[in-house]
């Protein structure tokens, strides 16, 4: 899942300071999500999700369908 969260960030040019402005917190905090050092809020998933336009299950590494469920 951490893989996943850090190649999304980079496909899409950001950097984690970048990133972690956007969601409201220090790019250390973030780069802790990346690295697996803590676990990922529920609240931020969503928020991931729906920056990436991807589903709460393919961040969390459970299918490889992107597609966000309707």
């Amino acid at each position: 899942m951490y893989r996943r969260i850090r190649d999304l960030r980079t496909d899409h040019d950001m950097t984690q300071k970048e990133l972690s402005k956007i969601l409201g917190m220090s790019q250390t905090g973030y780069s802790k999500y990346e690295t697996g050092e803590n676990d990922i809020p529920t609240e931020i998933l969503i928020r991931l999700s729906k920056i990436y336009n991807v589903s709460i299950d393919y961040l969390l590494d459970q299918t490889d369908c992107k597609k966000p469920y309707k």
